[in-house]
């Protein structure tokens, strides 16, 4: 049950994160990714400086900034690498 909730709030969370850059998502499995990566990325950035999230709503937001934060990385190093 929890591997659910944990899937669909990725899912909301990455599909959030590409709504705020205003790019075009990687489909229903890409923001599920991003949201989880981001996740992972957000918690790992305010860990870093000694902030914590309190509750769901702390986690879907710090989830969100770390999400905004992998497609930024994403974008440059698409545009130093181009395919």
């Amino acid at each position: 049950m929890v591997l659910i909730v944990f899937l669909i709030v990725g899912g909301i969370v990455g599909w959030l994160a590409w709504q705020y850059v205003k790019g075009e998502s990687f489909g229903a499995i890409g923001d599920i990714a991003t949201g989880v990566i981001g996740g992972l990325i957000g918690g790992w950035v305010f860990g870093a400086i000694g902030i914590t999230s309190g509750g769901l709503i702390g986690a879907i937001i710090t989830a969100i900034i770390g999400a905004i934060i992998m497609i930024a990385g994403l974008r440059a190093f698409k545009r130093t690498y181009p395919s």
